[in-house]
């Protein structure tokens, strides 16, 4: 973005010639530096121009050297009486005469060539400047001192005040245009602003406009900027301050600033008060460790006050943005206080392409590029991901020398987000090798042969991230709910990489950690709180929250140790079932397994209409039509967005070696489903 000759308040400009401007202790410093080097200056300058060869001599000596004609010259101070000159050697003398000096010593060095000048005595203002010089720099150095002192001061004075930030319609603003999607969240943040801009036509029909207004969802929805949008459209004053900004080390502080910020905004009144990150001030009361008397609970007492107390707050709406509304106080969410809340949540299909748009405006985009290709392959990415996502297949254009960004770049980009960074320094072992992609096939294998399971859209063993090797799905559209099918085909898909090494090697390594940790915790979850379990039957215990500021420290179990066990019975029932479904399957398409395995030690990475069509080929017939159960690169797609055909893997390359023959397992086998 360009800069601007008007920047806001506590943007550093930059000098005409590049250089930053000096902070505020560098200048201090050079200026003590300074004051230093000057005072040093004073005391060793003269001492360095006197002569080194001055001789000092005795007064009777010099008049001795003066009558044999030897002085050359004679300075005479008529104040002290000190002589000063030269002698015919060439040297420089000094003594100390009588004062004021006698006549006819003054003849005598006439009288042998000498010349003799006197020195009138020295002024008032002499005598004192040396004086006068310390006195200045004594003085300046008390200034300087007081300064810092009442500056402190001041700033231990102004600690309860608010450090609200209040934005006026005259600086540069962003508005509901700026922010992409969202309508329902924009209609009613707007009725506020409406209404604050013309309250009779609210008051006529009796309506009155919340008082807070609560705006919830996951990081990145752009909550702070429908804040900002909402400052930029209203024509009325705009506080806006962070949870934390109440929070100090003294007790009351919190307190004194909600105060402070609520009589300015009444002064200024009608006014919008925005507070960013509100939990970390509203949490549950009685909730901490620390009994009801801390600095938080202080400071959330003082503002249930100021927002519905006996002081009147008319024509002061508050907005306040979180994504934890679980943990705020009940007292706080109550109508007459935040009446109204705004759910933000993660935009779907056909708001993810305006907030791509917006995130793209002034980018080289190839002609190549469809933003509504990209859009469709995101789901689940917040406007911060998208944003994100746009710059990062800038900074990959940058990397490959490219003038323009095209749909490659948002390829790698989504890749980067999704999977991680490449991890090209590892090396790896053959047989490391090998055991990956027979893990990664497995999965590949039953993401594309169940049918409720997401498109599979890349296998990789390239480590990224975290991870040895991936295998990517992506839904085609945004699914809001899942059925219990779609559950346990996803258990059994990440079943697959484990289940393929045990049927490939007949044991087992430590590549299916994350797999079964994850799978045991969905598991637990169609047990626990999604009555997926005919044992347990329609009811939910609850899951394993965090503990929250000691409210559930002592907290135990609501079920007793024989549910417990039944819960326990149930979620290894599930999770055998869909192992022992996963090695059926596997078995059955054991050729494809291969298959898929030869193909990725040899390129290294497979999209998912490449993956299908090798499943297919060893099948004899394919499984699904064409690209029901894929989504390929972003770049597979026509302008249509209908997935485009995928070109044969190595079609002109003779056929591959088989893989060498592994023994088969002869000390593990299936397990037997459990009898229900």
């Amino acid at each position: 973005m360009a800069d601007t000759p008007n920047q806001p308040n506590g943007i550093k400009k930059f000098l005409p010639g590049g250089e930053r401007p000096l902070a505020p202790q560098a200048r201090r410093r050079i200026v003590t530096i300074a004051i230093v080097a000057f005072v040093l200056g004073i005391l060793i300058i003269p001492s360095l121009f006197s002569s080194k060869n001055v001789k000092t001599v005795t007064y009777s000596a010099l008049m001795r050297d003066a009558r044999g004609g030897q002085v050359v010259s004679a300075a005479i101070n008529n104040s002290n009486g000190i002589i000063t000159g030269q002698l015919s050697n060439g040297e420089n003398y000094t003594t100390n005469g009588p004062s004021p000096a006698l006549n006819n010593e003054i003849d005598n060095l006439r009288a042998h060539n000498a010349t003799v000048t006197f020195a009138n005595p020295s002024s008032l203002a002499s005598l004192l400047l040396p004086y006068l010089i310390w006195i200045l720099i004594f003085a300046a150095f008390m200034i300087y001192a007081s300064r810092q002192a009442r500056g402190q001061m001041n700033g231990m004075m102004s600690v309860g005040r608010s450090r609200a930030k209040q934005f006026n319609e005259d600086r540069p603003r962003t508005t509901f245009a700026d922010v992409a999607g969202y309508l329902g969240v924009k209609q009613e943040i707007s009725e506020v602003v409406e209404f604050l801009k013309s309250p009779l036509r609210y008051k006529n029909i009796g309506a009155t406009i919340p008082k807070g207004i609560l705006l919830v969802g996951p990081p990145g929805t752009g909550k702070t900027m429908l804040a900002r949008a909402v400052a930029g459209e209203a024509g009325v004053p705009f506080f806006s301050v962070s949870g934390s900004d109440f929070m100090e080390m003294f007790v009351g502080v919190g307190a004194s600033r909600v105060r402070d910020l609520f009589a300015t905004a009444r002064k200024q009144a009608p006014a919008i008060v925005f507070v960013d990150e509100i939990d970390s001030i509203g949490r549950k009361r009685g909730a901490g460790l620390g009994g009801g008397h801390d600095e938080r609970e202080q400071t959330l007492n003082q503002m249930l006050s100021e927002m519905d107390g006996f002081e009147p707050t008319e024509g002061i709406v508050v907005i306040a943005a979180t994504n934890r509304p679980d943990v705020l106080d009940p007292a706080l969410l109550r109508p007459g206080r935040f009446d109204r809340e705004i759910v933000v949540p993660l935009p779907d299909l056909e708001e993810r392409l305006p907030i791509l748009e917006v995130h793209s405006k002034g980018k080289p985009l190839d002609a190549s590029v469809d933003l509504a290709i990209v859009a469709r392959g995101t789901p689940g990415m917040s406007g911060a991901d998208l944003a994100n996502l746009v710059n990062e297949a800038a900074l990959h254009a940058v990397r490959r020398n490219s003038t323009t960004i095209d749909m490659q770049d948002f390829e790698s980009s989504r890749d980067r987000v999704l999977m991680g960074q490449e991890r090209d320094t590892m090396v790896l072992q053959d047989d490391e090798r090998e055991r990956i992609a027979f893990h990664e096939s497995g999965h590949a294998l039953l993401a594309y042969v169940l049918d409720k399971t997401d498109p599979l859209h890349k296998i990789t063993i390239i480590p990224r991230g975290m991870a040895l090797g991936v295998t990517m799905t992506l839904p085609e559209e945004d699914r809001h709910i899942m059925s219990r099918q779609h559950l346990e085909d996803s258990l059994c898909m990440r079943m697959g990489g484990r289940v393929a090494e045990l049927l490939v090697y007949g044991d087992l390594s430590t590549g299916a950690a994350d797999d079964l940790q994850r799978n045991t915790e969905l598991a637990r979850r169609m047990v626990r709180e999604w009555g997926m379990s005919k044992e347990i039957g329609p009811m939910a215990w609850g899951s394993n929250n965090q503990v929250f500021l000691g409210e559930d420290l002592m907290h135990t179990r609501d079920y007793s140790d024989h549910t417990s066990k039944v819960i326990d019975d149930e979620v290894e029932r599930i999770l055998r079932e869909q192992e022992s479904r996963a090695i059926e399957v596997l078995t059955l398409h054991r050729r494809g397994l291969e298959s898929l395995t030869r193909a990725l030690l040899e390129s290294e990475t497979l999209d998912g209409a490449a993956a299908a069509r090798l499943i297919d080929e060893a099948n004899g017939e394919p499984l699904h039509p064409e690209g029901t159960k894929t989504v390929s690169a972003l770049s597979g797609y026509d302008r249509a967005g209908r997935t485009a055909p995928a070109a044969p893997v190595n079609p002109a390359a003779p056929p591959s070696a088989p893989l060498e023959p592994v023994p088969a397992a002869t000390t593990w086998q299936p397990p037997s489903l459990p009898a229900v």
